[in-house]
């Protein structure tokens, strides 16, 4: 899917919804920016050091009629996610839709090297970032029913490799909060999801993975090639849409071209 066709897709339930995407300014999140504001959603684009990157998307948006609200924090403080998810919710006056997209690998290092800091700072930007947005996406939420829908990722299931486990643990968290967050709140017509992509052709892996690593990922992969960003996008939007998932929850949605069938 390319971001030309994002226009030609209808979820006509997500019009004039509120949808947060941290993370948003690059790689997948840019991607879903733009799936949801093709939507006609309102939506929050949240952003930590890629100011430059999030400004052009907001304004090549803004010029195609969408409302885009730029808002910077840094995920791995607890205050600062709070924060992010308030002054957004602020902003519309109200909250639709969280989607918890912001992470990182933050350098390739394996268990046996890890030190006390390094994992301070993967579980705090993977785990506490999630858990933080989305204890204060909740109240916003539960005033009319919603939804969130995290990004997990194939290594919560496999394990990662060459120094990604610590990584891969952090996104085996997002998933099973997911699947325990989802029966806490069903309650309140909030619905929790995630979607965990396999190998993605983002600034992730550009930073993350060298041309060997990238070659051996890919031959496990029966489609035989990476994705693109765009590609992941029909997951969000179907699992944001109660006219198409709405007796979905707690449910983690793998997008890895084969590489993984759980």
């Amino acid at each position: 899917m390319s971001s030309e066709l994002f226009s030609r897709l209808v979820v006509p339930d997500l019009a004039g919804k509120v949808v947060l995407v941290t993370g948003g300014s690059t790689g997948i999140g840019a991607a879903l920016v733009s799936a949801y504001s093709a939507q006609g959603c309102r939506v929050g684009l949240h952003f930590n050091a890629s100011s430059d990157a999030a400004t052009t998307l907001a304004q090549q948006i803004a010029e195609k009629g969408g409302d885009v609200f730029l808002v910077q924090g840094d995920l791995s403080i607890g205050a600062e996610a709070r924060r992010v998810v308030e002054e957004t919710a602020s902003h519309f006056g109200r909250l639709d839709g969280l989607v918890n997209n912001g992470g990182g690998m933050l350098g390739r290092v394996p268990y046996a090297d890890l030190e006390e800091a390094h994992y301070d700072r993967v579980m705090d930007l993977n785990c506490r970032s999630v858990v933080e947005a989305t204890r204060a996406a909740l109240p916003w939420l539960k005033r009319q029913g919603g939804f969130v829908v995290s990004t997990s990722s194939v290594a919560a299931r496999n394990g990662g490799g060459g120094g990604a486990g610590l990584y891969a643990s952090a996104k085996a968290f997002v998933s099973n909060y997911t699947r325990g967050l989802a029966k806490e709140v069903v309650g309140h017509g909030i619905r929790v999801n995630a979607v965990a992509p396999g190998v993605i052709l983002t600034p992730f892996h550009d930073r993350y993975s060298n041309e060997a690593q990238m070659a051996a990922m890919v031959a496990t992969i029966p489609m035989g090639r990476a994705a693109t960003p765009e590609e992941c996008v029909g997951a969000y939007l179907f699992l944001s849409s109660d006219l198409l998932s709405g007796y979905i929850t707690g449910q983690i949605l793998e997008v890895n071209g084969g590489q993984l069938m759980p």
